[in-house]
């Protein structure tokens, strides 16, 4: 029984964005083909709503909990919140040009997009071993189903079962490490863990024993090394709106349950997990790196992509200070504003029948659509860390973080992969302005995914312009 109904206001935003959930699943059921247009109103509005909701009652600065500390609200989760909303608004208009074209447009996609996105308001805002794993399982299990949502694709159902069977694999070994840290502290409570195992009276093996299993789930739902093995078949074998979605918003959930789990709950284990991400940051780098030079595929090229730059948010996370984490944050926005981007210009690119998913298909691509190459060679530029685009101050802040921490060999490995990584971003480029064009690009993106794009593209130079603002906030947030 709920003694006093106003504790409950932190939880607003994520109980209005269920209930809304629920009128499009009934709304969807009712709404004919042709009017499925409503479905995608619906949703833009729902996630537009839910981040007012959030910002009435910006917690940058302060700290609230709510249903006995199992959920927290507070600056680093409302942060993350309001990107995933963004980031998921970006992939919803970029995503109905590509459904309706392949004839996929269905009300299924928005709610577990929708679903998803509740699990990681929930995983993120996470005070609770218990919380933090439902909300885990919840955007897990709407992850799986859009990735086989072509039901006649083969390659989408195989790609589906690959991340069903790992997934569950990882979900069951991050659970059994929460389960030997109740076993070990007797709470559920990351606050309370933290202060049980700050104490230093249980077996130092098996707490050891915990923190591995712990990191190994955070690990997998990162993508990195040596987890990584499902992140390239799903993207490649996923609908590429779908794709687009596991490629951005989840990122930055897996951020906030690696600030959960790790700088709050495992905060005196910071010597015995920083060593952890530190092999997967190294690992990560390396083989995110040199794989995606042998890639073809533009799709798998950025899949390897992402695990490099995994590399790099782990290196800001394993620095355990608040310089580290609010690198990070950082790091994780501005990589899922990159990679939405990316993913959008493969879309407007692509028509029915035809899917430009492969590198060569960008042949030629400034002699035919400039301003279009124009905006995917800000992207990649971005991506490869060029200055001066944004993607160049949050490898740097994340560096400047790793080496105030002592982890200058690891920084320095760092840098020498992303100047080996650069390569495959300027080979898209040089596609793009020196070759031949082989094909004609017919381009049949509506004004909407046009204008989002080229926002999405645009905001890599001008981010450069508030990044203090943006750092500042993530900073404050940890305060």
């Amino acid at each position: 029984m709920i003694e006093n109904w106003s504790s409950l206001i932190p939880l607003l935003p994520e109980v209005f964005l269920l209930g809304m959930i629920c009128v499009i699943l009934i709304a969807g059921l009712y709404i004919d083909e042709k009017r499925r247009g409503i479905i995608h109103f619906l949703a833009i509005l729902t996630l537009a709503l839910t981040a007012v909701l959030t910002l009435r009652h910006f917690a940058v600065g302060q700290r609230y909990t709510a249903l006995g500390g199992m959920f927290v609200r507070d600056g680093v989760g409302d942060i993350l919140k309001l990107f995933v909303y963004l980031s998921t608004a970006i992939v919803f208009v970029y995503a109905k040009h590509w459904l309706r074209a392949n004839k996929l447009f269905s009300p299924e996609f928005y709610v577990l997009a929708l679903f998803a996105v509740l699990g990681m308001c929930i995983l993120i805002s996470g005070g609770n071993l218990l919380t933090i794993y439902l909300g885990l399982e919840l955007m897990a299990l709407s992850s799986y189903a859009m990735v086989a949502l072509n039901r006649d694709s083969p390659v989408a159902a195989e790609s589906a079962m690959k991340y069903f069977v790992l997934g569950a694999l990882a979900s069951g070994l991050l659970l059994y490490g929460m389960s030997i840290l109740y076993g070990l502290t007797g709470s559920l409570d990351i606050t309370l863990i933290a202060k049980a195992l700050e104490s230093g009276r249980q077996p130092e093996v098996a707490v050891a024993f915990a923190v591995v299993f712990v990191v190994v789930g955070i690990g997998f739902k990162f993508g990195a090394v040596p987890f990584h093995m499902w992140v390239p078949d799903v993207y490649h074998g996923a609908p590429t709106a779908v794709t687009l979605f596991l490629a951005s918003a989840p990122k930055l959930a897996a951020v906030g349950m690696a600030f959960r789990l790790l700088a709050e709950g495992l905060e005196p284990m910071v010597k015995d997990w920083a060593q952890m991400l530190g092999f997967l940051a190294m690992m990560s780098l390396v083989v995110g790196n040199l794989a995606a030079i042998a890639q073809t595929n533009l799709k798998r090229m950025l899949a390897y992509s992402t695990i490099s730059h995994v590399g790099f948010i782990l290196l800001g996370i394993l620095a355990g200070s608040e310089q580290g984490y609010a690198a990070a944050m950082f790091y994780a926005i501005t990589y899922a504003l990159m990679t939405t981007a990316a993913f959008g210009m493969i879309i407007a690119l692509s028509h029915s029948g035809f899917e430009a998913e492969r590198i060569e298909d960008f042949k030629g691509l400034n002699q035919r659509q400039p301003w279009l190459a124009f905006l995917m060679l800000l992207v990649m530029a971005s991506l490869g860390g060029f200055p001066p685009l944004v993607g160049f101050f949050s490898k740097l802040y994340v560096l400047q973080a790793a080496i105030n921490a002592g982890w200058l060999w690891l920084a320095i490995v760092a840098v020498v992969m992303a100047v080996v990584g650069a390569y495959y971003y300027l080979r898209v480029i040089k596609v793009m302005y020196f070759d031949e064009p082989d094909r004609e690009h017919q381009i049949q993106a509506p004004g909407d995914v046009r204008v989002v794009l080229a926002a999405n593209g645009l905001l890599q130079l001008f981010l450069t312009l508030f990044v203090g603002s943006l750092t500042a906030l993530c900073v404050a947030a940890w305060q």
